[in-house]
């Protein structure tokens, strides 16, 4: 959906974005990490020309970005950054209406629109449709950005920090939320941030910058298991790294030949899951079962601690 072929960006003579090349797939999630001044919202700023690159391009869905005008382009990306950027003079609705109103749908289309987003980001139309953004909570706020973000029904939703201003617990409510949007709406998500934690949580595709340089692009599990530098090693740091794998690891990955009482565990959850069960009930062996139901063997204790290299 989105392809960055050796993308620059120079503001007086000082390189901020160094030749980035970068595939993002359809309907999944990218995100791009960074220390502060990496280049990494100058970086998502260029896909929808907010910033104009100095050279190199950008492809979206096969079509260079550079044959659409401006306006035209940023009208078929959604766009969501750490403010939300409500107009804090329009309704709830209002906001959500925005782009499809400058697009010129039709009243009742866009209604209908803006009703669907409502219910499915849990904002009553009832409640919430002629309430000003001051009167919402921060999530609800947040909630709205992405509404009105994804109303024009885009194929690519671009966010710039969403989740920073939000509490710890809100902040993980949003982030399972956004979770969800690849698959609901369509959407191919590509969305920058410098918490590592939340980069895993979100990815499934990490690209690491640093000094405006593309270090290393991949799934989480390949940047925890071959980091391909210091720089990546050193963020990667920062991550519970052992328990991580286990949550992105599959119990297919750790099956033992043989057979364990108790309930199956399906071979397509994770080993965090697993350890998880294990600790509950206190078993140091159970069985694993496929999606049919046919025994496949069993998964350990052991095993698991192992295959996480961690110390029992």
């Amino acid at each position: 959906m989105i392809d960055i072929r050796r993308l620059s960006k120079s503001f007086n003579g000082i390189l901020v974005v160094d030749a980035v090349s970068l595939t993002v797939e359809k309907g999944t999630i990218t995100v791009v990490v960074g220390p502060s001044g990496s280049g990494k919202s100058t970086l998502l700023r260029m896909i929808n020309r907010l910033v104009e690159p100095t050279a190199g391009s950008v492809w979206i869905d096969g079509r260079d970005a550079m044959s659409f005008r401006g306006n035209e382009l940023r009208r078929r990306i959604g766009y969501v950054i750490q403010g939300y950027g409500l107009f804090p003079h329009r309704t709830i609705a209002q906001n959500i209406a925005t782009v499809p109103k400058l697009l010129g749908w039709t009243r009742a289309r866009t209604a209908a629109r803006v009703e669907e987003l409502m219910d499915a980001f849990q904002l009553d139309p009832a409640r919430f449709a002629d309430k000003r953004p001051h009167e919402l909570s921060g999530g609800q706020q947040q909630r709205v950005g992405v509404a009105r973000a994804l109303a024009a029904e885009p194929a690519v939703l671009l966010m710039d920090e969403p989740f920073g201003a939000l509490d710890p617990i809100i902040r993980r409510k949003a982030q399972d939320d956004l979770l969800a949007v690849p698959r609901r709406f369509g959407a191919t998500i590509m969305l920058v941030t410098h918490d590592m934690e939340e980069a895993f949580h979100l990815g499934q595709n990490i690209a690491v910058l640093d000094h405006g340089r593309l270090c290393q692009s991949g799934p989480p599990e390949e940047l925890l298991t071959r980091p391909a530098d210091a720089i990546v090693e050193r963020m990667v740091g920062a991550v519970d790294r052992p328990f991580r794998l286990l949550g992105l690891t599959r119990v297919e990955a750790a099956i033992e030949p043989g057979s364990a009482p108790g309930e199956p565990l399906s071979s397509g959850v994770s080993l965090q899951d697993a350890l998880s069960r294990m600790i509950s009930t206190g078993a140091t062996v159970l069985p694993v079962a496929g999606k049919d139901g046919q025994a496949l063997g069993r998964v350990s204790l052991a095993g698991i601690l192992a295959f996480g290299r961690i110390a029992p």
